[in-house]
């Protein structure tokens, strides 16, 4: 079986990226190497997804995406835009000898086609998950939801990985109470192991972000 991990989220534009690229810098250092792949790239014309993982990760190995599609929407939308059916079969895993990270587009249920969505290919894929959530109010329910959806497939989770997309406040003042109890709400009613939390970076470079990956729960994809 490949080695690495998924990373998917419970939502779009939650810092997926930059999480993953945080995740393949620390196993590219501890293996000699990484690779990272993202599958399907849907929007062009601002920095894509591999760009931003060659630019804060630059000791990863890119590899290039099996459909490039032009409209930053739904990758099943998108593809219909451009006048592409995504085939399955063009989307195994890439052979190689280090560990790889796979990068979804938004969240777990996000359709490819229609008869495909990225859970059913995380089951094909048979790597572990790593769920990036939101801390802001709402993250207990969608969190728990992408959970029960992973499981019921028998997809194994890693575990939940808290990102702040958005500038917080200083590094200094300690977290809210409520994003504490959220996240306790998660571990607790979600079972599952919290391995980290990446707090808004400014300025966000490959040091800043390594640095703050340090102290992230990673043993088991190490």
């Amino acid at each position: 079986m490949a080695r690495g991990c998924i990373v998917t989220g419970t939502d779009t534009g939650i810092g997926k990226t930059v999480l993953a690229a945080g995740i393949a810098g620390r196993l590219a250092a501890v293996h000699g190497g990484a690779r990272y792949w993202k599958p399907v790239q849907a929007g062009l014309d601002d920095e894509t997804d591999s760009q931003t993982i060659a630019r804060l990760a630059p000791g990863v190995t890119i590899l290039p995406e099996a459909y490039r599609l032009a409209t930053p929407a739904s990758p099943h939308h998108a593809a219909t835009l451009d006048g592409v059916t995504i085939d399955p079969l063009r989307l195994a895993l890439p052979l190689g000898d280090t560990p790889l990270v796979v990068e979804g587009a938004g969240g777990v249920l996000v359709p490819l086609g229609d008869d495909l969505l990225f859970a059913d290919m995380f089951v094909g894929w048979g790597l572990p998950v790593v769920l990036a959530a939101r801390t802001t109010l709402g993250t207990i329910n969608h969190t728990l939801l992408s959970l029960e959806a992973l499981r019921a497939r028998g997809i194994a989770v890693a575990g939940v990985a808290f990102v702040d997309a958005v500038p917080s406040a200083p590094k200094s003042a300690p977290k809210s109470t409520a994003e504490l109890a959220s996240m306790a709400a998660i571990a607790h009613h979600g079972n599952i192991r919290i391995l980290g939390h990446l707090g808004w970076l400014s300025p966000l470079t490959p040091a800043t972000l390594a640095k703050a990956m340090a102290s992230f729960d990673l043993e088991a994809l190490l």
